[in-house]
This record gives structure tokens, sequence and C-alpha cells, in this order.
């Protein structure tokens, strides 16, 4: 009897044993997906942190940014300081726009350095290009957020002033109030407005004259909330304030005002950010308003602005103009021709403009929506056919491929009008220096995407990053990929994939390190079920490419003593290098101007070179179509790919360079 007694509580303890056995191993397979995503991530990260995976793959790091200096960055351009300017404005956030505060941060990537900047408009949403002289135009932006119908408090809507004064122009400032002679009912101007005075024509056999009444627009509110200020009818309105015959020579007219959905509505302001001195500088206004408007530098060295929202939210209808940098004023161009809102515009080697077909945001459907070849000076326009799933076009990546020379474009991803949830992995290339230029379907980007941020690398390959496959990354569709286009090989290279996901308001540039720098996106939703509203993403990345992780030296350009900056087409110009037999080619590239899928500012041109002694002589083209002016990356590469640090090159205008004719006349709209 003592034996049983010895082994039953070893029984127990052997059954108690098993049981917590059994109780591990259940536990162990209930946790086993988490145990394996933590060694999986734990692995992932030291597969990535390897040289030989960066070397074939490249790196990124997130930038640490102070937090005063964290803004939302919607639009980003390279100053030839080698600093980056970030542009937020009120940064799609009504709040910062009903208190006026709107921001600019100058960040030095060299150093890891900023500086806030102070901001004189809400320039969410502007365009702007390089100029010159260095400066960076920016103009257009916001005047007003958009109102959802049912959200609207008060009836508004567009009022046509007019001026039948021949003698003197009008102008009503922000606030004037018009009150109908029918309905008796008041709205309020909300913004300021220059009413030309009025065409006078004398008929020189007659004797006869005649005047036609000039006109302005601006949008009008009620002076009070509720349904019953609301319109259904035209109305004449007397203005506020006149005397005497100006009762009778000013007037407005106005169609239904009411509470349907107010759009966005963009601003006539300009500005130039002066590198040197950094800060903006006011210039003269343009002729239209516009928020999402596209800006392009041209051959000449004056800029053209395409499309945009005006100031009661319509697209812009084809009134296209023309900056002048020595003037600082705005010009037409004589003829109309319509574009949806940021469509990418590329001066092309011939110097006509070529639009690829991607766009960004507003217009309709059906016009303005292909591809062609646009002669400023006719107002011709070539369609270029070809493009596979051209419906998806909206919010897709155009580029000019490296080197420029050879005018090839790349259209890569998109998806569909509006908030379409449809996305294409689409890319397709044109030749514009074939007989009969076609779009043909290139390799397929690494997943279906709208908002791909695409970036021209100097060893003549473009990285692709980021992107989401829903509009605005809904139902959690960021795509955390990369990879790198080879135009020799015509394929991709998977790259390292990216730490933060990107969309909508993101972009990227590179750096005059060779790096190249991430910014951006805006989200709508922060779960895949689309319940909670996301924040802005204001975080920077930084992807060092593969060429920088292939160990041994980099080829070294500096600039010779006592040398010039300043270089005309056509010119040669030496640089010293300590190994000129180690330069396989010379690259300029243009600084980019990053928003909202669009740089149409980046450009690689392959340079002829001699090695010296000492270093290289570079020979610039004689093209200024090929090589717009303004200031420029020059860098080295080895036969590797590895490029030098870059040297500032500065291009000016030059005197062969053709101007288009402008004019100071309204042209007839293209789009009614």
């Amino acid at each position: 009897m003592p034996e049983p007694k010895r082994r039953r509580p070893r029984h127990r303890r052997t059954t108690k044993f098993l049981l917590g056995t059994g109780a591990v191993l259940v536990l162990g397979a209930a946790n086993a997906p988490a145990a394996y995503d933590f060694a999986s991530t734990r692995y992932h990260a030291y597969k990535i942190g390897q040289p030989e995976y960066k070397a074939g793959h490249g790196e990124w790091t997130v930038v640490d940014v102070p937090e005063k200096y964290r803004i939302n960055t919607i639009h980003a351009a390279l100053l030839h300081t080698g600093k980056v300017l970030l542009v937020a404005g009120s940064g799609n956030d009504a709040t910062q726009f009903d208190a006026k505060t709107f921001r600019t941060v100058l960040w030095d990537p060299e150093k890891n350095t900023f500086k806030n900047i102070p901001t004189p408009a809400d320039l969410f949403c502007a365009g702007h290009t390089q100029l010159p002289d260095g400066k960076l135009l920016v103009a257009g932006g916001t005047q007003r957020y958009e109102t959802l119908e049912g959200d609207v408090e008060k009836a508004g809507g567009l009022m046509i002033v007019y001026n039948e004064n021949p003698d003197k122009p009008k102008t009503l400032p922000e606030g004037t109030r018009f009150t109908g002679r029918d309905n008796g009912k008041t709205f309020v101007s909300q913004a300021g407005i220059v009413v030309p005075r009025a065409e006078k024509k004398t008929d020189p056999k007659t004797g006869k004259t005649e005047v036609t009444a000039s006109s302005a627009r601006v949008y009008v509110e009620a002076e009070k909330k509720g349904p019953e200020h609301q319109t259904g009818a035209q109305d004449q309105y007397a203005v506020s304030g006149l005397q005497g015959a100006e009762k009778q020579n000013i007037y407005g007219i106005a169609q239904k005002l009411s509470f349907d959905k107010k759009d966005f509505q963009g601003i006539k302001d300009a500005f130039e950010f002066d590198p040197v001195a950094e800060k903006y500088i006011r210039v003269d206004a343009m002729h239209e308003a516009r928020w999402y408007p596209t800006l392009t530098t041209l051959e000449d060295g004056k800029v053209l602005s395409v499309s945009g929202l005006d100031e009661i939210g319509q697209v812009v209808p084809g009134k296209n103009e023309v900056y002048d940098p020595k003037t600082k004023e705005w010009e037409f161009l004589p003829e109309a021709r319509f574009f949806p809102t940021y469509p990418a515009l590329f001066l092309a080697s011939d110097g006509r403009i070529f639009y690829t077909g991607s766009t960004a945001g507003y217009g309709p459907a059906d016009q303005g929506r292909e591809p062609g070849i646009w002669d400023l000076d006719s107002n011709e326009f070539d369609k270029v056919p070809g493009l596979s799933d051209p419906d998806l076009l909206e919010t897709s990546m155009s580029v000019l491929l490296p080197p420029a020379q050879e005018q090839r474009y790349m259209v890569l991803g998109g998806g569909g009008v509006g908030e379409s949830p449809k996305s294409t992995d689409r890319t397709a290339i044109v030749d514009l220096d074939a007989d009969a230029p076609r779009f043909r379907d290139g390799p397929k980007l690494y997943e279906k995407a709208r908002y791909p941020s695409s970036v021209v690398l100097p060893d003549d390959t473009v990285l692709t990053t980021n992107g989401s496959g829903d509009y605005r990354g809904k139902s959690d569709s960021n795509v955390l990929k990369a990879a790198i286009f080879d135009p020799k090989t015509n394929k991709f290279t998977e790259a390292a994939a990216p730490l933060v996901g990107r969309n909508y308001h993101s972009g990227g540039l590179l750096l005059p390190d060779g790096r190249v720098m991430t910014f951006g996106s805006d989200s709508l939703f922060a779960d895949k079920a689309n319940s909670r509203a996301a924040t802005f993403e204001q975080r920077l990345e930084l992807y060092t490419p593969p060429y920088l992780h292939q160990g041994g030296e980099r080829p070294v350009l500096r600039d010779p003593e006592g040398g010039e900056r300043t270089v005309r087409l056509g010119a040669t110009v030496a640089y010293e290098s300590e190994d000129p037999q180690a330069i396989d080619r010379m690259r300029l590239l243009r600084p980019g101007s990053f928003t909202h899928v669009t740089n149409v500012e980046q450009r690689s041109i392959a340079l002829d070179f001699e090695r010296t002694d000492g270093g290289v002589e570079v020979t610039l083209p004689e093209n200024p179509a090929l090589v717009p002016p303004g200031w420029y990356m020059l860098m080295a590469v080895d036969e590797r790919g590895v490029p030098s640090e870059a040297v500032w090159l500065h291009v000016p205008v030059s005197k062969d360079a053709p101007t288009h004719k402008t004019t100071s006349k309204d042209p007839e709209p293209a789009l009614k």
C-alpha cells in the first residue's frame, strides 16, 4: 500500500505537467502569427541593413524635423542655394485658412537645418517654376475652401460686374454690397476686383461712337444665413457706395445665387521667392485667378500659366497667360485652349509644349484629356495616340526620360476622374522624335497606383515610389514600394521599400548630393474600414540610391579657381577633377519643382565633354528649348553610375531664344 501512495502523487504531478505542456503548446500555436511577424520584421530590418542589400536596392531614412518646423508640405522646390523650399500655405486645413496661418519652411538638407519663412498669401495649391535668375515663381493659391452641399450656410455664387464708363476703370473692395433691383436681396463680395474701363470705338467713316461695357467676376454671399436669401432667377444688382453717373455705369448681374456645393476658389496673386534673400517678393497679379495651375518655363525664360479653378470655383476656360520676368507682368496667349487642372505640360526640344494627358483634380471627363503637342503660336494641337487605359490618366505621373535629348516621355500609373476608386499599373512611353509619335506600353509598375512620384537620377535612370491603389489612400491602399526604371533596358528594378506611405499631396526631389527626398501625403482615412479620419503626413524621407552604396571613391567635380558659373548655350567651360579618366559621362540636371504628381521642371541633359590633365571641359547644347534658362546641377558620373556631388551652373537667356506672341486682350474662352 505505501508504494501506490508514492506513485499517485507522481502521477498527479505528471498529469499536471502534461496539462501544463498542452496549455503552453496551445498558447504557442495561438501566438504563432505574432511571433512569426515579429521574427520576420526583425529579419527584414536585418536584411535591408546589410551593405549588399543597400548596394542593390538603396536605403530609406526618415528626416528628423523639429516640431516647430513640421508642416503639411504640399509643394517643394530645390533652389540653387542647395536648400529646399517646402510650402504648405494653409496645408489643406480649413482651420489654418480661417486663422490666416500660412506656412513655408526652408530646409538645408546638407546641414539638416530649418527656417520658417513668412508667407504672404495662401499658396496652398499654387503653381511654381524656376526662373532664369534662380528665383522661384509661385502663382495662384486659395481664396476659399470648398463647402459641400448641405454644409453651405449662406446663399452665394457668381456676380458679373459691368462698367460702361470708357474713361476709367473702377475698383471695388472686398465687402462691396450688391442689392437686387427686383428681388431686393443683398449680397456681399468676397474679394476685391478691378473692373476695366469700357471699350470705346469710333467709326472713321460715320464718326459714330460705340461703347462696349467691360466686366469682371467676383464671388458673392448673402449678408445673412438662411434659405430665404437665395435667388432663383437672373437679376440686375445696384452697387452700394456709388455716386452720380457711376450708379448707372457700374452694376452687377447674377443668375441663381444658391446653396449648391461651393468648390475651392483661386487667387490671382503671384510672387517670386528669392533664394538668397530667403523671402517672397510680390509681383504683378495674373489676369485669371488660379487654384491648381501648371507653370512651365519657356525657352526665352518667360513662364506659361495654364488651367486652375478661378475665383468662383470654375475651371479657367482655356485662358492661358505668360509671365515676363523682366517686366514682372502677365499677358494672355491670343487664343484659348482648355486643359483640366494641373496638366503635365513639358517644353519639348522643338519649342512646342507636350501634354502627356496627366492631370490632377478638376475638369470634365471628356474635354482636354487627350495627349498631344501644342504649338503656342498657331494654337494647333497634334494629338498623340496609343495610350492604354486613357480613362485612367488623372493622378498619373509623367516624366521626361533621361537623357532629355532623346525626347522620350513616360506616363506611370494613374486613376479615374474625380474620386474614382480605379487605378492602373500601366506605364507608357512615347518618342517625340519619331515620324509619327505614338505611345507604346512600357513595363508594368510595381502595383496599380495613383499618385506615384518619379525622380530623374544622374545615372540616367528614374526612381518611382509610393502611391495608393484607391483615391487618397482609401481602404488602407497605400503602396509601400519603389522601383528604378532603366530606359536603356526598358525594365524596372526593385528598390528598397519606403518607410512612409504617401499618396495625394506628396512628391519627391533629387538633391545636389545625389540623394532623393520625399514629402507629404494626405490620406482621407487612417484605417481599412474608412472610419477614422487621417492626419497629414509631415515626415520627410531620404532615399540613398544604390549608386551611393558601391564603395570606393565618388567622382569629384570642382569649380576652377576664378572660373565662371554663368555659361551660355554652346559655350565650353572647364572643371577640375582628381581622376578625370574615371569620368564616363557628364549630366546637367534642372532642379525639380514638385506638387500634385506634377514636376515638369526636372530634366537631365547629356553634355559633350573632353578629359584634360586636371579635369574636364564640358560644352553646353545650343538649343534653348532643350536647356531652358536657369540654374542647373552639373554632375560627373563614372562607369559604375556613381555621380559626383553637384556643382551649380547658371544658363542665361539665349539671345537666339524665340519668343511667343502675347496680348493684353482677354481671349474668347475655349470652354463655355
